[in-house]
């Protein structure tokens, strides 16, 4: 940890200095830089922490003292959780993984049903990313006809957002009794899932402007009333390569235009990675329409409840919990399973 500790070190100076603030986007570089390392050296910290005081405990602990045991016992087993939280953090070892994740949900078909999926979706990895104290930056979205989203874009901006997030690409599979179904009958729902990381302006992607096509439209959907008044919302059209990036948050035209350029570009990157491996990915390979047979994980909340990853078979009865954003043990269990073929 002793390189990482002078990193730190060499940022906090950094932070102290009279002018750091002078120039915004660097301090911002500085400022996530620092709270990336922290995620890690603090964890180990404590780690060693916890460590020291059960070894200082075992040499006082008396046999017959079931009280002290037992207090043994619950020092051990937050140990073992922060082991293991730290162990998952070491399979985050990929270049982008410390980044932030723009995160695209898009409904299958079936109308109504694939719609209302897709904001089930969403909502558990916005449930996610608030118990990681993440930020959730709202970017695009084309509600359905009658509830849920056809598609929607985020940003989740957190320390090694895109490392955990990137296990959750492809296709998510939902049977219930539908809610919109008179007769009460069980229904089959698909929405497809990609993640891309969010770059730092550090990696300059080469765009000519003449390969660009930007149109403006009025907004719909998430954003209040001021929507619909101006021409506000910015799509941008990569003609080469036919890559699409819109952006309706904003009331102001500018702000859009510049966050669809943000995720255009960090499409691009991705393309290029892609691009640079004669073998492709097992992601792109894998790519299949939005229906059955192609999904990674099933959601089955009727005839009983349970929650499957089909890469991993990792399983849980807890379907609540799961769509209330506690995804980390899925997580875990599919990069494991990534590292170890």
């Amino acid at each position: 940890m002793s390189n990482k500790e002078q990193q730190i070190e060499q940022l906090e100076q950094e932070l102290v200095k009279p002018d750091f603030w002078q120039k915004q986007e660097n301090a911002n570089k500085t400022i996530r830089k620092l709270q990336e390392l922290k995620s890690i050296r603090d964890p180990f910290h404590r780690i060693i922490h916890q460590h020291q005081e059960i070894e200082e405990f075992l040499e006082i602990l008396e046999k017959n003292d079931t009280a002290s045991l037992s207090e043994l016992n619950s020092h051990l087993t937050v140990l073992k959780k922060d082991l293991d939280s730290f162990e998952f953090k070491s399979l985050l070892n990929q270049e982008e993984d410390s980044l932030s994740a723009i995160l695209s949900i898009n409904a299958g078909a079936g109308g109504t049903e694939a719609t209302d999926w897709a904001n089930m979706l969403l909502r558990m990895y916005i449930k996610w990313a608030e118990k990681k104290n993440y930020s959730i930056e709202w970017i695009d979205s084309l509600p359905g006809e009658e509830t849920g989203y056809k598609n929607v874009t985020v940003i989740l901006k957190g320390p090694y957002a895109y490392g955990y997030l990137k296990t959750e690409r492809g296709v998510h599979r939902l049977v219930r009794i539908s809610p919109f179904d008179a007769n009460k009958r069980r229904h089959t729902s698909f929405a497809s899932v990609d993640v891309i990381p969010e770059i730092s302006d550090d990696i300059k992607i080469d765009i000519k402007q003449s390969d660009l096509r930007i149109d403006t439209y009025r907004a719909g959907g998430k954003g209040g009333q001021h929507v619909n008044v101006t021409d506000s919302a910015v799509r941008i059209t990569h003609i080469p390569s036919g890559i699409v990036a819109q952006c309706q948050n904003e009331r102001s035209q500018y702000k859009n235009k510049s966050t669809a350029m943000k995720v255009l570009k960090a499409r691009l990157y991705e393309k290029q990675k892609e691009d640079q491996l004669k073998n492709m990915t097992q992601h792109y390979q894998s790519k299949k329409r939005i229906e059955w047979g192609s999904q990674i994980r099933s959601y089955v909340l009727h005839p009983y409840s349970m929650v499957k990853d089909h890469r991993t078979n990792y399983e849980t009865s807890n379907t609540t919990s799961v769509l209330n954003g506690n995804l980390d043990s899925f997580m875990e269990a599919a990069l494991k399973n990534v590292r170890n073929t």
